[in-house]
């Protein structure tokens, strides 16, 4: 029997066992389950106390349930692909349509339904690992994958790493919906966002690229200075209409493959100031379009639409069906090592 990490926090239905890992470095505290690598609590320093800034469940049979991919790791492929369809090496590749007539964050069971192994755990570092065989959801390859949850001073970072023995497409983000104010406050639309982005890639009415870049510059889309969540959000723009709000990949500026900036977002009613920075291409903007009425969280907390928001750090969506697009093909033999990190400090006064 190996070393057992952290504490009980269930048995799935298929009878594996899932542990609660929970790091704290003194400024941020994080609490991360095996069930698909799920950051189901993460607690920073606002200008009265602790506030814990992660929409999530209590118990496990909830997170098994109930959709919305409340703070879970997710692959293989992040984001939707078109008709569950592409082409690779001259090959072609069918996957689940879970989304529509898409497919969506790698399927009917993603990683984000599967139980992750504890490799490493410290008292603010955890490695979790995953062994995606060959064929899983339909994609091709057989791959070792390894997140890495670290707190460090006022930053908690993901750094995704997977390497295969085939050409695949691979796309990991974590999908945690943030709430500066604390989770279960209610909406997020007076939170104010920034991205650091003058561009986005459009989208269908069913979410999917046009295959286009275009600037937000004179759109509802450019949110590039401080602004409140809810001020364009319900404008009469094609983009946001078919969202049903955002929910768009925004191409971050500079350069792929750096750590830049990517976003900021901050709740005047904490004074909880979040920064986020990744050497990604992509950015997801999500404002929980889809989360029901009434749907039961933590702590006695009752989710609502738009009351959580998400920062999908990523390659583009589409990306094996969209050739202009940055590629997300990790071929084999080689390394995917990609790192987003979360800065969370007070607003002055």
């Amino acid at each position: 029997m190996g070393r057992e990490f952290g504490a009980p926090f269930g048995v799935t239905k298929n009878g594996e066992e899932v542990r609660e890992l929970t790091l704290n470095n003194g400024v941020l505290t994080a609490k991360v389950i095996t069930f698909g690598g799920v950051l189901r609590v993460l607690t920073v320093p606002g200008k009265s106390g602790p506030v814990d800034v992660v929409l999530g469940y209590d118990s496990l049979a909830e997170y098994e349930d109930n959709g919305g991919f409340f703070g879970a790791l997710i692959g293989r492929y992040a984001n939707r692909i078109a008709k569950g369809k592409f082409t690779l090496n001259g090959k072609k590749y069918t996957l689940a349509l879970n989304d529509g007539p898409n497919h969506l964050h790698g399927g009917n069971v993603g990683w984000s339904h599967r139980v992750w192994t504890v490799a490493e755990a410290e008292a603010d570092r955890a490695v979790l690992t995953l062994d995606s065989p060959d064929g899983e959801e339909g994609y091709p390859g057989h791959l070792q994958v390894k997140v890495t949850y670290a707190l460090e001073g006022d930053t908690l970072s993901i750094r995704y790493q997977a390497s295969g023995d085939q050409d695949t497409p691979c796309n990991l983000t974590n999908h945690s919906y943030f709430n500066l104010s604390g989770q279960g406050s209610g909406t997020v639309l007076d939170q104010e966002i920034q991205l650091y982005a003058s561009s986005y890639t459009p989208a269908d009415s069913t979410s999917i690229p046009l295959g286009t870049v275009e600037p937000v510059e004179g759109t509802p889309m450019d949110l590039r200075a401080l602004t409140p969540i809810g001020t364009h959000i319900d404008e009469p723009f094609q983009q946001l209409e078919w969202g049903h709000g955002y929910d768009h990949n925004f191409v971050v500026d500079g350069q792929p493959g750096a750590m830049r900036p990517a976003a900021m977002a901050r709740s005047r009613a904490t004074g909880v100031v979040m920064e986020v920075e990744t050497d990604s291409p992509g950015l997801q903007f999500y404002t929980a379009n889809f989360v029901e009425e009434g749907r039961r969280g933590k702590e006695g907390a009752v989710y609502s639409f738009r009351h959580g928001f998400c920062l999908e750090t990523q390659h583009f969506p589409d990306t094996p069906n969209q050739p202009a697009f940055p590629s997300a093909t990790l071929r084999a033999g080689a390394k995917y090592d990609q790192t987003t990190r979360f800065r969370f400090t007070r607003m002055e006064g």
